[in-house]
């Protein structure tokens, strides 16, 4: 434990794989991404949305689980697109590099998950912000970096 410090944030969305497993260690509380995100949801009154991100956050249930919790079912792209947003995350995105192309493919993915249900899309990957943002396409993003930081800031203040 750390002196002076009131909670943790994990500041990525894969790496809160882990933290109901560091929550054990210590004590003091971790300000979880997807709980933001739930209550970000939660207050547009949306009850199903779309998870992009990494491969470990679409695929692992740590993510969809929180959703769970608050009464929000959670979509994911088929094998070919997850595979496409994963590799384009650390192919393109985290380098820095964003493509038309990239991003058409996105929209494509977005568009179809709209058409699978998806009231809404989580951007679960900080670096997707930066592809996609919320002129793209008119179903509504949750931008995970924004909301989290803001959830921690609330934390912080009171």
């Amino acid at each position: 434990e750390v002196a002076g410090v009131d909670c943790i944030a994990l500041c990525a969305n894969t790496l809160h794989y882990y933290a109901d497993d560091l929550q054990k260690q210590v004590s003091k509380p971790i300000v979880h991404i997807a709980t933001a995100i739930a209550t970000e949801i939660d207050i547009k009154g949306l009850s199903k949305v779309g998870l992009l991100g990494t491969k470990m956050t679409m695929e692992e249930d740590f993510y969809k689980n929180r959703l769970r919790d608050s009464h929000i079912e959670t979509i994911i792209p088929d094998d070919r697109e997850r595979a496409f947003v994963h590799r384009s995350i650390f192919n393109e995105l985290i380098k820095n590099t964003f493509l038309d192309k990239t991003r058409e493919q996105f929209i494509g993915i977005i568009e179809k998950l709209q058409q699978q249900g998806a009231e809404g899309i989580i951007l679960g990957c900080t670096e997707i912000p930066l592809l996609i943002n919320q002129s793209d396409v008119d179903i509504p993003l949750f931008n995970t970096l924004e909301i989290h930081a803001k959830a921690i800031a609330e934390f912080a203040v009171g």
